[in-house]
């Protein structure tokens, strides 16, 4: 139903009356201002300064940037050492000038950015952010210098980082599943009488199908190596071969193989006097997790931590 005048709200009244106001007001004005009001640059202009002042009132308090912005002696100094150690030379003077100029122009951004607020929830910053911290705890600890002692049993608690792997020599021939089909069989069988035979042949390689980069011989090459060409199963088959005699069919990724193995060095543990600055390096990282561990369990303890319940999930973590 469409009101009438006499049934206007109290609001629909004062609004009518606003208009009247502001219609006489802008007849007030000179021709030249009433057009250039209607002007859409002139409004765009207008609802630009209008925006920049409603966000400066919203600032936060303190947030604010400028102010005094110190760049002192050791600062120049610091800026002057990195470009030594990167150039491996000190700077000239107009080279520290532009280096303080450009820790100047990264110091006024860096402090707009963080006036406006763009430090935050940004993943990459919050990722440097932890990666600090965790810097941190490592400097607040000193690291001595580990004792044969320590060395010895972290090295018996970590085998597996140190021990050498076994290297292997040997020879195989491919047998193309697809091109011999149900035969593969009897073929494996027939070349291997032929290459232990008494006369084998001086080129066993030419007896099998092709089999494109991969090596018909190898020296030697690490178990790892090994079953990274040929797959972990056919590594691990080769090391529990006898030496000297072709055998198989051996599976691999590929197809069949006959192998030989011709030379097999065992892995072993090497003592730690010839592995001392390995495992050095690896107790070192390993007291550097432990610590930043303690540092999040220690910082942890601050907070009350509310997770999500998932669906179908268990207990949740502590």
């Amino acid at each position: 139903m469409t009101s009438t005048s006499g049934d206007q709200t109290p609001l629909q009244g004062r609004l009518q009356d606003l208009r009247r106001r502001l219609g006489r007001s802008t007849g007030q004005l000179p021709d030249p201002v009433r057009r250039a009001a209607r002007e859409p640059l002139v409004r765009f202009l207008a609802l630009g300064g209008a925006i920049f002042l409603l966000h400066g009132l919203m600032r936060p308090p303190g947030a604010a940037p400028g102010g005094e912005l110190v760049v002192s002696e050791a600062r120049a100094g610091a800026l002057a050492a990195a470009f030594t150690r990167t150039w491996q030379r000190p700077p000239s003077r107009s080279e520290l000038e532009a280096l303080i100029e450009d820790h100047i122009r990264t110091e006024v951004l860096v402090r707009e950015a963080q006036a406006l607020g763009l430090d935050r929830d940004d993943t990459i910053i919050r990722r440097r952010l932890r990666q600090k911290m965790e810097f941190f705890a490592d400097d607040q600890t000193s690291q001595g210098q580990p004792s044969d002692q320590e060395l010895r049993a972290f090295l018996k608690a970590h085998p597996e980082r140190f021990r050498i792997e076994p290297q292997i020599g040997f020879r195989q021939i491919f047998l193309d599943p697809q091109r011999r089909g149900e035969g593969l069989a009897a073929d494996a069988q027939r070349l291997l009488e032929r290459l232990n035979g008494p006369e084998p042949p001086a080129d066993g390689a030419s007896l099998g199908d092709p089999l494109l980069l991969q090596p018909t011989q190898v020296t030697a090459m690490p178990k790892g190596e090994v079953a990274g060409l040929f797959g972990t199963d056919f590594a691990d088959a080769l090391v529990k071969q006898a030496r000297g005699r072709w055998v198989g069919p051996i599976p691999s990724g590929y197809g069949q193989h006959l192998v030989r193995v011709d030379t097999l060095e065992p892995g072993a543990l090497p003592p730690l006097e010839q592995i001392r600055q390995q495992v050095e390096r690896e107790w070192r990282a390993a007291r550097s997790q432990e610590r930043q561990q303690a540092l999040y369990r220690q910082l942890l303890g601050k907070y009350r931590v509310s997770r999500p319940e998932l669906p179908g999930a268990g207990p949740q973590a502590p």
